[in-house]
């Protein structure tokens, strides 16, 4: 995350900007705090909290520095609705508050993150860019996209919030896991998704063959291979940056599996 806004910032030093007022605003800490405290300790459920979300942030944030490099325009840039800069902005403003609704609860949550986030994002950008309607308007509307898409239950159409969609599929690891496995509870359904998440090593992003972006999901047992087919393709599926992201299943001792 640090890396592609201390290059921007020589440039334009908005996204600096915007990751102070993220990271110093006490209602999106107490916000990312309490989706917590709901997740793993009301519902039993993994991380939603400001790990989590400052991981889809720089999930993101690598995926989106990959595409410049590899000269793939974002969506406001090929609409020539915003620049570059914009769409670092919105998509770190999404990442930060997607997750913003669990502090009502997991169904629809994506939903209710929207509503809860839609006022925040209009006074920071506000703050940081008082004399630009037009550019306040454009990233917030975006940002709200990524918002409402991260599930993957409704239809996004650009680059940014397809990102967003894969970032937080990304957030796979054992360390996201360990929290709820830590909390004595009776077997329950959703087990699934934390003992599978707790044999995943590490995922890696990084430059890809014959696409943009390459992720490698490694993990200790094949058990992890649900967090894969359960949770991470189905967003890619959904996700309009699908095309440029190769996707590999690295089992220890076994060969890599590539699914995209």
């Amino acid at each position: 995350m640090d890396g592609i806004v201390e290059r921007l910032g020589s440039a334009d030093d908005l996204p600096q900007r915007v990751i102070t007022e993220l990271l110093e605003d006490e209602e999106i800490k107490t916000i990312q705090d309490y989706a917590n405290t709901v997740s793993i300790t009301r519902l039993g459920l993994n991380d939603h909290g400001p790990v989590h979300m400052r991981t889809v942030c720089k999930n993101a944030m690598k995926m989106l520095d990959i595409l410049h490099e590899a000269g793939v325009e974002t969506s406001l840039q090929k609409e020539h609705s915003g620049s570059f800069v914009d769409s670092v902005v919105a998509v770190m403003l999404a990442a930060f508050l997607h997750d913003a609704g669990m502090t009502i609860g997991r169904k629809d949550h994506e939903l209710y993150s929207g509503i809860i986030a839609y006022q925040i994002l209009t006074d920071i950008l506000l703050k940081v860019l008082p004399d630009d309607v037009k550019r306040r308007t454009i990233i917030r509307s975006m940002a709200m996209e990524g918002i409402l898409g991260h599930m993957g239950t409704h239809p996004i159409h650009s680059i940014e919030a397809g990102l967003i969609l894969i970032a937080d599929g990304c957030d796979m690891t054992k360390g996201r896991a360990r929290i709820a496995l830590e909390i004595p509870t009776k077997p329950m359904e959703g087990d699934i998704h934390k003992y599978s998440a707790n044999s995943i090593e590490k995922v890696r992003i990084t430059k890809g063959n014959d696409r943009p972006i390459k992720i490698e999901v490694h993990m200790k047992a094949e058990v992890g291979l649900f967090q894969i087919e359960g949770v991470l393709m189905p967003k890619i599926q959904s996700s309009p940056a699908k095309h440029l992201v190769e996707l590999y299943a690295c089992v220890e001792r076994e060969d890599a599996k590539r699914y995209l």
